[in-house]
């Protein structure tokens, strides 16, 4: 399936569009302070080693994980009225 531009979507489909974001972000957000944990139990116990080094990988891809830039699906949802 391939990819379109924010601008080529429907408004039902920028609706869902920003939906799964929102959820996607406080998945992401759950995950990441699991991650965090992980660390700091990891940097406790053991000090830094690369079993450290996983989870901060993890955050980093989490942290950058979007399809679409979050300010163009905000703005594109203010031009056409729907937030």
């Amino acid at each position: 399936m391939e990819q379109k531009k924010l601008s080529e979507l429907t408004d039902h489909e920028l609706l869902l569009e920003a939906k799964k974001k929102k959820s996607a972000a406080i998945t992401n957000a759950v995950l990441i302070g699991f991650l965090a944990g992980v660390i700091f139990y990891s940097l406790m116990k053991n000090s830094l080693g690369f079993l450290t080094l996983i989870p901060l990988f993890l955050i980093y891809k989490l942290a950058n994980n979007s399809k679409y830039d979050n300010k163009e699906l905000e703005n594109l949802l203010r031009e056409r009225g729907l937030k």
